[in-house]
């Protein structure tokens, strides 16, 4: 009897011995036709984030070990794209021509399976919703085609053989949501798509959105439209907030996001406001709300890098200096050199939509304060491959005022100091060098005028 429980206790030793730990990361690898370039970027299909970069050999052949949440990513061969979904323990090897990347990708290995299921489901979702845009129905139209849809996807997810329960209830799931993500839209979307102003869903349209659980944080990881549904809600309740408390939105939204129950959740929605630090008005106020409810130290740590860097350029300090920047009529200018006038600051690029929206109102600006105590300077942080192109568009737009180029672009000490990672970005300082309004108003903003008007500019 011993030695029978000996030899079990030996089998028993050697079977755990060999048992693996699960991957915490996933394989990716294949081979590219038509190559062209020497790396992949991957980065999260949701929020654009970088996750990695994998080096392309010569003869297209690539192998990397990928670390990062499971979920959708993007992957990017020489501005051609396709999405591959990644979960630890995946081994994915992928093989296509990269001048039609999406369209000849093939998938195989381990998790090939889930990834030819998305790619089904979106090629079925696409047929049957056809060329014409669903928001333009009307209500009973609208809830026929859309119920059509997820039958049709449900029928197709249990159909595919291979898949794992645990990816298969989450697009159950998903299914669902994004359907109630759609019935959710319709009322804006039918509004503007059919042309009809004040349009209303009838009092029962929308029922079936307040069954929705939105503290299911197992949801809002495996599910983007669930994700999608719940930053709604909490957008939708900030905007109650906005209105009854007449407080600024940035705020409402840090209230309304930290009511959230779950914390994993709460803690996402409040990822997505830390950067709205650097043009907040309520800086302690934001700070102070922020930290209260969040418990993702790195998010907190970044936050607090932030809320530092701004108490030192508030209102009424002394602003921090640049020097010797290349200036576009010839030299260098510092700061300094602007002494004794008032300040008005741009900071742009060339690539930057809305800094180009502005320039017409700025030069109206300009025009109107010609004569006046101030000096409009604008600061490029293009790149310094770009700097023929800043000195082009200048002459094609026939910009006025100073015309800068920062030093290292947005790694410039100035523009670090400012804690600015948003463009454009205006700053209005005193003849001497103190920071009147760090964010002040835009050009096409009457509130720069009522700015100039208190100055007494």
């Amino acid at each position: 009897m011993k030695k029978h429980l000996f030899i079990m206790g030996i089998a028993m030793l050697a079977f755990s011995c060999s048992k693996k730990a699960p991957a915490d990361y996933a394989l990716v690898s294949g081979q590219f036709s038509n190559n062209t370039d020497d790396k992949i970027i991957l980065i999260s299909f949701n929020d654009r984030a970088f996750l990695d970069t994998l080096q392309v050999s010569s003869d297209g052949t690539f192998k990397d070990t990928i670390r990062g949440d499971k979920g959708l990513y993007q992957l990017i061969y020489n501005k051609m794209r396709t999405n591959i979904h990644l979960e630890n323990g995946y081994n994915l090897i992928l093989n296509a021509d990269s001048k039609a990347l999406d369209s000849t990708v093939v998938i195989t290995g381990t998790g090939a399976e889930e990834n030819n299921f998305l790619r089904a489901r979106s090629k079925k979702t696409k047929e049957l919703e056809g060329t014409e845009n669903i928001y333009i129905l009307e209500e009973d139209a609208f809830k026929d085609k859309t119920t059509t849809i997820v039958t049709a996807l449900n029928e197709l997810l249990d159909n595919t053989e291979g898949l794992s329960e645990p990816f298969r209830l989450a697009q159950q799931k998903d299914i669902k949501y994004t359907y109630l993500n759609k019935l959710g839209n319709y009322e804006y979307a039918h509004a503007r798509y059919a042309k009809k102003k004040d349009f209303k869903v009838s009092p029962d349209f929308l029922s079936e959105l307040d069954l929705i659980d939105y503290n299911s944080e197992e949801d809002y990881i495996d599910s983007r439209a669930y994700k999608a549904l719940v930053g709604k809600h909490y957008r939708s309740k900030a905007a109650e907030i906005k209105t009854t408390e007449n407080i600024s939105k940035d705020i409402a939204d840090l209230k309304a996001f930290s009511t959230a129950k779950n914390q994993t959740i709460k803690n996402d929605l409040l990822g997505s406001t830390v950067a709205g630090i650097t043009r907040t008005k309520h800086l302690d106020e934001y700070y102070n709300l922020f930290m209260a409810a969040s418990t993702d130290e790195e998010q907190n740590e970044t936050l607090k890098g932030f809320y530092e860097n701004l108490k030192k350029v508030q209102d009424g300090n002394p602003s921090p200096k640049f020097e010797n920047y290349v200036n576009y009529a010839g030299g260098t200018t510092s700061l300094d050199d602007l002494k004794g006038k008032y300040v008005y600051i741009d900071v742009w690029a060339t690539w930057c939509g809305p800094c180009i929206r502005e320039i017409p109102a700025l030069k109206e600006t300009e025009q109107q304060y010609h004569d006046k105590n101030i000096e409009f300077v604008s600061i490029s942080v293009d790149k310094q491959k770009d700097f023929e192109k800043w000195k082009k568009m200048i002459n094609d737009k026939e910009l006025g005022g100073v015309q800068l180029f920062a030093d290292n672009d947005f790694q410039s000490k100035f523009i670090k100091d400012y804690v600015i990672n948003g463009i454009p970005k205006f700053i209005l300082l005193d003849p001497s060098g103190n920071i009147v309004n760090a964010n002040a108003p835009r050009p096409s903003d009457p509130k720069l005028i009522s700015l100039f008007n208190e100055q007494g500019i």
